[in-house]
């Protein structure tokens, strides 16, 4: 690793924050800890962070609303920690915007590969999903600003975007027209398979049809292909600049 990638481990917990920072720099990593809400905030001012390790339970604040706030500010990954593993508290950390998340307990050999896996997907995207000459992508009246990943509408409303959804309209706008499935989506968004009943992909859709303004139940731009997967009906038009 040329340069430290710096991990920002934010958990109450202070052997489990200890034993992750520790074993982070020991591979490599700069890995700043944080007990709380109020520290996270000041180690994202004093420090460029390259992705955020967040625990859901904290004693001063929601986890979840850390997450949220955050993504409305900046494209930082974030790593969800929960200690229960039921589906509701996985989906609502990638309604607020997580890009991965990690059920307790966990081995810190895996958690440095989920992180490595996000990283891995937010720099190196693949050819056809890197900003290039065609910096706008233009579709049904929207436009997808690929350098700063802001989403603009006919109304001249602009949105950032999160890292996850990001990926995910990118992958449905370089394919455009076709049928993409659960799994295949899982995999190219998040770097592993698909877990039994693991409803993050239909999630992060039901976020972006809210970006889009595309009502779920009769969508039109994000269409559900009942027992194959999702598809963008529109045409893509790449342009050089998005004014």
């Amino acid at each position: 690793m040329d340069t430290q990638d710096r991990i920002l481990i934010v958990d109450d917990d202070p052997e489990i924050r200890q034993l992750l920072v520790d074993y982070l720099v020991r591979n490599g990593f700069d890995a700043v800890p944080a007990r709380n809400g109020r520290e996270m905030a000041q180690a994202l001012e004093r420090h460029a962070i390259d992705l955020v390790v967040l625990d859901l339970m904290l004693p001063d604040t929601d986890g979840l609303l850390l997450c949220r706030d955050l993504r409305a500010k900046s494209n930082i990954p974030v790593l969800m920690l929960t200690a229960r593993g039921e589906e509701a508290d996985r989906i609502l950390g990638i309604e607020m915007g997580a890009d991965d998340y990690l059920v307790k307990p966990f081995s810190p050999r895996e958690l440095q590969a989920r992180i490595k896996g996000i990283l891995r997907r937010t720099r190196s995207l693949s050819p056809n999903l890197k900003p290039d000459t065609q910096r706008c992508l233009a579709f049904a009246g929207w436009k997808l600003d690929t350098a700063t990943r802001v989403l603009t509408g006919a109304d001249g409303v602009a949105t950032p975007l999160s890292g996850a959804e990001y990926r995910l309209l990118r992958i449905l706008l370089d394919h455009p027209n076709r049928v993409l499935n659960r799994d295949q989506l899982v995999e190219l968004i998040h770097g592993r398979e698909a877990e039994p009943y693991d409803r993050a992909i239909d999630v992060q859709i039901s976020r972006l049809r809210q970006r889009l303004q595309d009502d779920g139940r009769e969508a039109r731009l994000i269409k559900t292909v009942r027992g194959e997967g999702y598809l963008l009906a529109a045409a893509v038009e790449g342009r050089s600049t998005c004014d």
